[in-house]
């Protein structure tokens, strides 16, 4: 059940609901060079990394062609929390629906709530991914992952943030 502190964002683009879930499903187009295995394949999981400070199991759980995409955290972990149980168990929800011309993508990460220690890093990095690299990719095809071990949003987060 959607809890009204899940962290969400929504973005609208100009393209169609088809051009925006092909996107979605590519994490590597939009979040980070460095994930092994299919993010797009309903019920398989894949890994994503930067350096020790975050890795994370992903599952595609459900698919809806141009409407929905919906990812279990299956294990996760971040060197700077105290809790080793955060974002496990919680989903990302990709909501897609096109009206007046526009395609709006709502993103819900269920789970991830102010009460979480990562909240407020998690927040700008999702706002980041979503607003800015998702929306790229699907706007112009070109998005801003991470590259792969350097540089990126991760390296400029770890800096701000002072995560070892």
């Amino acid at each position: 059940m959607l809890n009204e502190q899940d962290f969400n964002t929504t973005i609208k683009v100009e393209q169609s609901s088809k051009n925006a879930f092909d996107a979605i499903k590519n994490f590597r187009a939009w979040w980070s060079k460095d994930i092994e295995g299919r993010s797009d394949v309903l019920n398989d999981t894949f890994f994503y990394h930067y350096k020790d400070v975050h890795l994370s199991k992903i599952k595609l759980i459900e698919k809806v062609p141009n409407k929905k995409l919906v990812y279990l955290v299956v294990d996760n972990q971040f060197n700077f929390t105290k809790d080793k149980t955060e974002w496990i168990g919680s989903k990302l929800i990709f909501d897609i629906s096109e009206g007046k011309g526009k395609t709006t993508i709502k993103f819900t990460h269920q789970g991830l709530t102010p009460k979480d220690e990562c909240y407020d890093i998690c927040d700008e990095a999702w706002t980041n991914y979503i607003n800015n690299s998702l929306y790229k990719l699907i706007s112009t095809g070109t998005g801003k992952p991470n590259p792969k071990e350097e540089g990126g949003f991760n390296a400029e987060i770890v800096e701000k943030w002072k995560l070892k």
